[in-house]
């Protein structure tokens, strides 16, 4: 039992804690006044004499840390020589919180105890409290901007009050919920809940059921909870719906008459066969001096999206669309991305078009970028413009063909400068009537998919090269997406993991680092490894992301490149359409230093749709496990971590994990410095790589994991 003065000053040291980031909020609002205790008490409405009297401890002690200077005697100021960064707040799932910056790549760390009430993903303003040397570390100060207020869970109800417990353990936070705010959910049902308010001395925030999910854990539910745990969208506003049901599919004969007409040229797409919307078309014709005109035709979104309107609002809050296993959730409603703007075969269109006069050889010599009006004639899927590729006859052989061969010279020339070569696997399955995985697809990038990309680099390329030229005469607003050199110490820890295969490479040129890799990448293509390497290959490159500065595309050798080709799935290209736009026609650019914010926005959802994505992908690897528990597989080490051997099995292309306390036969530990576990008598090691059979014993698609038990040799 605590003593009268222990419990006194447990009382005390909670009642600070809580006075201190009230006190941090005050000053970093008002930064550039002067206050004295009087005035700080007057702001927090502080009157009580003992509570005046701890205000001016903390005010001392914030002073003594840094955080405060005292310009005159009795007086406090925000010490702006302090370090104040701004950034996205990332949590992880045992609650500490790291930093994003905008600026910079070392990323902040903030204990628990020091969020004040921000939620992953939320905007926030940080001060830098320790300069560690492998990590800094700070505390929120203020809340800039809260990421999302809604949030999918599991209702736990108690008494007169219930909880919602997320989905997601990264929120940070159980909410509570008043029993006349449940919107008749019951004990254990899912449901969505939206963050009402959040009192400055409450542990938790209060919400509203919005809506009730039900029981069942089936694809829907799951689905809506990995978007709402992202901050993505899953259905469009009314205002959205109405705006886009205004849209007619007939052109406006008048706008036609104000383009260059493509509709008599021969024009065809190539897509995924499960495709509904069709970005890009290409054009082919022939010149009388042996050359070739290709038209890059790129569907016209910004023709019906304008700035400001309810669609365009909602597309940016998007940003992208998202590709999730067994649904598309798209950045603009069906009636534009299916209809009205995608390139679909038989129907005229309009386009924004890069167009080409190019040789067998590759050598670009004209180019036109203006809109359009085509006509796509054909719909080929990847397959079927593989299999002409490969010497099937069909409709437009040569033409295939001839763009095939003029793509590869492309590539070719990428790959000489420097460009990554990555071969591209995605995990896909086909699912039965009812939803559920029935078979595992390996999809790999083919040379239709090659000829595609690769007429799509070069019209990103010549968009942003053009703007680039023009901005030695004017200054232009511009979207870049943009990928820097690799970090020195990534790249050193990527030798290090090769190393344990036998092999090295040279990482002293960063210039130089991704044809090194490529080289490696090609002598090992045929040998086991292959695939761990080339996936860590990837993951010791920088993000790529949206810049209004350019700095290059370091993965692809380009000194200036964009995203002008995919504007129904993605709001950068969209962006870049019109500033192109008011540049070819000479009008006043709309965009100034918001683009900035743009681009943060873009970037931040772009990393957010991935995360979806891969979560959906594991969700639907355990449905396809579920009924495999007791199987035996045969597999690789494909990853090792402090709490066990994450393990990669051949037969489903699955991944699971063997918990270290389980692998038998010794007690095993992670040695960080050799990148390796061994065991502590035996000696016993396992390494990336490694070759080992498990049997699956606990699969649970709520935590989206697969449990796996080692069999020993």
């Amino acid at each position: 039992m605590l003593s009268p003065s222990m419990a006194k000053k447990r009382s005390k040291s909670k009642l600070k804690n809580s006075v201190k980031p009230a006190l941090r909020r005050v000053f970093a609002q008002n930064s550039s006044s002067t206050l004295n205790h009087r005035q700080v008490c007057s702001l927090i409405d502080v009157r009580e004499k003992a509570l005046r009297k701890l205000v001016f401890e903390v005010l001392e002690e914030l002073k003594r840390e840094g955080f405060l200077s005292s310009p005159s005697h009795g007086t406090y100021q925000l010490n702006q020589a302090q370090n104040f960064v701004e950034g996205t707040l990332e949590l992880t799932q045992r609650g500490a919180g790291f930093l994003v910056t905008d600026d910079s790549r070392d990323d902040i760390f903030i204990p628990p105890h020091q969020l004040q009430q921000s939620l992953d993903g939320d905007r926030v303003k940080v001060q830098i409290t320790k300069h560690g040397k492998s990590r800094k570390e700070g505390v929120v100060i203020e809340l800039l901007e809260r990421e999302r207020t809604q949030f999918v869970g599991t209702i736990q109800l108690g008494g007169d009050y219930a909880f919602l417990v997320p989905d997601n353990p990264r929120v940070g936070t159980d909410i509570f919920i008043p029993k006349e705010r449940l919107n008749k959910a019951k004990n254990g049902d899912k449901a969505l809940v939206k963050i009402t308010k959040w009192s400055k001395s409450a542990d938790n925030p209060y919400g509203e059921v919005i809506e009730v999910l039900g029981k069942d854990n089936n694809n829907d539910t799951e689905m809506i909870s990995i978007l709402v745990n992202q901050g993505i969208a899953f259905r469009f506003p009314d205002q959205v719906m109405t705006e886009a049901e205004k849209i007619s599919m007939d052109l406006d004969q008048k706008e036609v008459a104000k383009r260059r007409d493509f509709r008599s040229i021969t024009t065809f797409t190539i897509d995924p066969e499960d495709a509904r919307d069709f970005d890009d078309a290409l054009s082919f014709k022939r010149l009388e001096n042996g050359h070739i005109e290709v038209g890059i035709h790129i569907a016209d979104v910004s023709h019906y999206v304008t700035p400001g309107s309810a669609m365009d609002v909602e597309a940016l809050k998007r940003s992208n669309s998202v590709y999730l296993v067994d649904r598309v959730v798209p950045m603009l409603p069906e009636q534009l991305s299916n209809m009205a703007c995608s390139l679909r075969p038989n129907e005229d269109k309009f386009a924004f078009s890069v167009v080409v006069e190019i040789d067998e050889g590759g050598k670009v010599y004209k180019q036109w970028f203006g809109k359009t009006v085509i006509h796509s004639d054909r719909r080929f899927t990847y397959e079927e413009a593989q299999e002409i590729i490969e010497g099937k006859d069909g409709d437009f052989t040569d033409e295939i063909l001839l763009l095939d061969k003029i793509a590869k010279v492309l590539r070719k020339r990428r790959l000489k400068n420097g460009a990554m070569n990555i071969e591209s696997q995605e995990v896909r399955f086909r699912l039965n009537d009812e939803g559920l995985p029935e078979t595992l697809i390996i999809k790999t990038s083919k040379d239709a998919h090659k000829l595609i990309e690769e007429f799509m680099l070069l019209a990103n390329r010549l968009v942003a090269t053009y703007i680039e030229d023009r901005k030695e005469e004017q200054k232009i607003p511009f979207v870049f997406r943009c990928h820097d050199e690799p970090d020195p110490e990534r790249v050193a820890l990527f030798n290090l993991f090769i190393g344990k295969f036998g092999y090295d490479i040279d990482i002293t040129d960063p210039k130089n680092i991704s044809k090194n890799i490529n080289a490696l990448l090609k002598d090992i293509r045929y040998k086991n490894e292959y695939s761990i390497i080339q996936s860590m290959a990837i993951r010791s490159m920088a993000k790529a992301s949206y810049e209004t500065d350019n700095i290059g595309h370091y993965g692809l050798a380009f000194s200036f490149y964009t995203h002008f080709t995919s504007p129904i799935r993605r709001y950068a290209d969209l962006v870049v359409h019109r500033i192109l736009q008011e540049e070819l026609t000479q009008q006043k650019h709309r965009y100034g230093n918001e683009l900035r914010d743009v681009c943060r926005r873009i970037s931040r959802m772009e990393r957010k749709a991935i995360e979806a994505e891969r979560e959906s992908t594991k969700y639907f690897q355990t449905l396809f496990v579920i009924d495999k528990i007791g199987q035996e597989f045969e597999g690789f080490v494909s990853g090792i971590a402090e709490f066990g051997i994450f393990v990669k099995m051949d037969e489903n292309h699955c991944e699971g994990m063997i918990p270290m306390q389980e692998i038998p036969g010794d007690r095993f530990y992670f040695d960080a410095d050799r990148y390796v576990i061994e065991g502590a008598k035996t000696k016993k090691k396992y390494n990336f790589g490694d070759r080992v059979k498990v049997r699956i014993y606990e699969v649970s698609t709520r935590k989206r994991t697969i449990d796996l038990e080692l069999i020993e040799d």
